[in-house]
């Protein structure tokens, strides 16, 4: 089963709004799950906030974040024959865990965990080929915190891949209206500096220690998946303001790199070849 380590550190304004965004991300998740965007019959279980209709921008957004994610992990998965790990960082109420036992996808080791420094005290020795996940977490630490737990990770692995979610192109008026948004709500990003733009997202993993990384905006991920299923859900409800939904996803980006010591060919891991 998952090992879900919490971080159990003083509690203080800014980090409580740093974990609200999770139920935030649960309860959108749960209503685009209710409106059949995509099937997970666990999120239901993870909150306990009546099913709140989200926007329709929010659902497709985060179909492709969830799909996006999905697809990376699940493809650095078949590349080990299940002969590795992931280490979620920043997990929540996460239920990718119970959708691979469920798709017979596990790998040999599953963490879930809150902060990096449990990542540093639980795995330090450990060198299977291991996979890291990170959704909307890196932003919150500052860049050279961010710069510290990549160049550990390349330095502790053979074989590892890094999947990161978050913001980019922030620098324009639209990425500084969700900065200040977010600053209301007192959740400071710490390492918005990184986000500027894909190649400062790709330069932070091949600056410390990673062979390759690639970066893809959310906009371009979303057409890039099958078209068939992009007019399923395109079907599933009006979207008015079409211009809305672009600009949200061209402020956030998939990142990946590997480390591919061992050569099980993860480096060749592309959405185009998937």
């Amino acid at each position: 089963m998952a090992t879900n380590h919490s971080f159990t550190g003083t509690d203080d304004t800014a980090d409580e709004a740093v974990r609200s965004t999770c139920d935030d991300a649960t309860v959108c998740k749960r209503f685009a799950v209710s409106m059949s965007y995509w099937k997970d019959p666990y999120i239901q279980y993870f909150t306990k906030q009546p099913n709140e209709r989200k926007a329709p921008e929010i659902n497709r957004g985060y179909y492709a974040r969830v799909k996006a994610v999905n697809i990376l992990l699940d493809a650095f998965i078949k590349k080990t024959s299940c002969n590795c790990q992931v280490i979620n960082l920043g997990a929540g109420l996460d239920t990718t865990f119970w959708r691979l036992k469920n798709q017979n996808m596990l790998p040999k080791k599953y963490f879930e965990i809150d902060f990096p420094m449990i990542v540093m005290r639980k795995v330090h020795l450990i060198k299977l080929p291991t996979l890291l996940l990170a959704e909307c977490v890196l932003v919150y630490i500052t860049p050279v915190q961010s710069a510290e737990l990549i160049k550990w990770a390349s330095n502790t692995f053979n074989t590892t891949m890094f999947i990161n979610y978050e913001q980019v192109n922030m620098t324009d008026r639209f990425g500084q209206v969700m900065i200040e948004n977010l600053q209301r709500r007192q959740c400071n990003l710490a390492g918005v500096d990184i986000c500027q733009t894909l190649e400062t997202q790709k330069d932070r993993f091949l600056l410390n220690g990673w062979d390759h990384a690639n970066a893809m905006d959310m906009m371009t991920v979303y057409n890039s998946l099958p078209q068939a299923d992009i007019q399923r859900i395109e079907h599933l409800e009006f979207l008015d303001e079409k211009e809305l939904l672009q600009q949200l996803l061209q402020h956030y980006c998939i990142c990946w790199a590997t480390k591919d010591s061992d050569d099980f060919g993860i480096g060749d891991i592309m959405f185009g070849n998937i």
